[in-house]
């Protein structure tokens, strides 16, 4: 669903806005830190329930503000609104869809399917292997049903298994029934992204031709213990080595994404700029089978675009990304880096941040976002 209103207040540095983007590309030009990034930020909130640059989302409350509320209205036969208000005071987040609160984050996630492509994106190549697995059943969860369930609750026997192997002495009987329901759904967890990895790689490999041509670079799913082993027999025999290190050593909680260039690691051949695009084309990637598979539309985040990219390659990028029909937010300081790659049919919005001066003669780090005709 296409987002056709956005209305944040209390947001960082940004000035309360109430803006209709466009329901193709809206690009958002300012200098450094006027607050542009900020306005993805609110988004990413919005679709995620957590920042992209803090922990804490106490610190993305303007500090002149009680409280953040972002508002977006997503278009629709029957149009559905959702909402995010966070005071400072308050250690959670209140969340609404329809008027109504939601008890549970993974509805806002399901209602606005988001990709974030920015300087941080980076570490799905170079990162440790959360962020992968992060990235691998952010796809699962939106395309395969009863994924949710199978991942709740094998964290749940997860985190009951690794506490047992903390206690000075073992419950046998608790420990067995724990192993037996972490292998229950950790085996349906892995099942569930094998088929969905199968969907996901040939679509990868198509969306990164068109981006820039690296047919060494491989994609392959590993699943988190010994793939000729059922996980109750590797929980099973791994009891005491588990009891030593005190954690859960194998299992869908270990599981990655192997990404090569011949016999390498990716990341250890490719120049910064095809990194950009390697993760770029997963992102766009992700978003493609969702509509395929599901027939949702995904909304694209996108921070500095012309980093590490020259002129040819953004280029290709915005081509892509406008064939496929979709709604995104791109920023950049540059404004002719932003203008020139679109066709003329493409729907386009420029949104330009202006810092405003405050105090005694002091710039702060305030915005106002005005529309702008091109």
């Amino acid at each position: 669903m296409l987002i056709d209103r956005l209305a944040f207040t209390g947001l960082r540095n940004l000035e309360a806005l109430d803006l209709t983007p466009s329901p193709g590309i809206n690009l958002v030009v300012g200098p450094n830190g006027s607050g542009k990034t900020s306005l993805l930020e609110g988004l990413h909130i919005l679709g995620m329930g957590r920042s992209f640059r803090t922990r804490q989302l106490k610190h993305v409350i303007s500090h002149e503000a009680p409280e953040m509320t972002l508002f977006a209205r997503l278009a629709g036969e029957t149009p559905m609104p959702i909402g995010i208000r966070r005071s400072r005071e308050a250690a959670e987040l209140e969340m609404r869809m329809g008027g109504e609160r939601v008890p549970r984050l993974a509805q806002l996630i399901e209602a606005l399917p988001l990709q974030l492509v920015n300087p941080d994106a980076f570490r799905l190549l170079e990162g440790t292997p959360a962020g992968r697995r992060e990235f691998l059943d952010w796809g699962v969860f939106h395309v395969k049903h009863g994924f949710y369930d199978a991942w709740r609750r094998a964290k749940r026997a997860l985190k009951h298994r690794n506490a047992l192997l903390r206690h000075d002495r073992i419950d046998a009987n608790s420990m067995a029934a724990w192993e037996q329901e972490l292998a229950q759904w950790g085996e349906r967890i892995d099942a569930l992204r094998l088929e969905w990895m199968a969907h996901f790689v040939p679509v990868f490999e198509e969306t990164l031709s068109r981006l820039i041509e690296l047919p060494a670079l491989s994609l392959r799913y590993s699943r988190g213990w010994d793939k000729q082993r059922s996980l109750l027999d590797v929980l099973e025999q791994g009891r005491m080595t588990d009891r030593q290190m005190g954690f859960t050593q194998n299992g869908p909680q270990r599981a990655d994404l192997r990404i090569r260039l011949g016999r390498r690691p990716a990341i250890e051949v490719l120049s910064r700029g095809q990194q950009k695009l390697v993760v770029s084309a997963l992102k766009l990637a992700q978003g493609r089978l969702l509509e395929r598979m599901t027939g949702r539309s995904c909304l694209y985040l996108v921070d500095d675009l012309p980093a590490e990219l020259d002129a040819k390659h953004r280029r290709v990028f915005c081509r892509l990304l406008e064939s496929m029909r979709c709604q995104a937010f791109i920023t950049s300081v540059e404004h002719d880096a932003l203008v020139g790659p679109w066709e003329s049919h493409m729907p386009v919005a420029m949104f330009h941040v202006k810092q405003s001066p405050a105090g005694t003669g002091q710039l702060v780090p305030q915005a106002q976002i005005d529309f702008m005709t091109e």
